[in-house]
C-alpha cells in the first residue's frame, strides 16, 4: 500500500498543478490510508479516476525522492549551448 506523510504529500502536490479534488483523493488514500475503492464509493466517481489522482501525487513524490539533499529536480527549455552546459553540470553532480 503507497503511504506518505503529511509533509511529504505536501512536498509532492507543491510540485503539480492539481485541482482541490484531486488533492482530496490523494490526500485521503495516501496519507490517512482509506481504500481506492471506498473513496470511489464515497464520491460517486470512478476507480480509474482515484487511481489517476493518487498516482500523479504519488509519482511527483517518487520524482522528489530521487533528488539529494541540496539539489533539486529543475525542467526547462534553454538554447542548445546553454543546455550542452546544463547536462555537463549534470554529469559532474552525478559524479558526487
Amino acid at each position: 500500500m503507497k503511504r506518505l506523510t503529511e509533509k511529504q504529500f505536501e512536498q509532492a502536490i507543491s510540485q503539480l498543478e492539481i485541482g482541490d479534488q484531486s488533492i482530496l483523493i490523494a490526500r485521503g488514500v495516501l496519507v490517512e490510508g482509506k481504500s481506492q475503492a471506498d473513496f470511489a464509493r464515497a464520491m460517486n466517481i470512478t476507480k480509474s479516476a482515484v487511481s489517476q489522482a493518487v498516482n500523479r501525487v504519488w509519482n511527483a513524490y517518487k520524482e522528489l525522492a530521487e533528488v539529494p539533499d541540496g539539489y533539486e529536480k529543475v525542467t526547462v527549455i534553454l538554447p542548445r549551448h546553454q543546455a550542452y552546459q546544463v547536462r555537463k553540470w549534470a554529469k559532474e553532480a552525478k559524479g558526487l
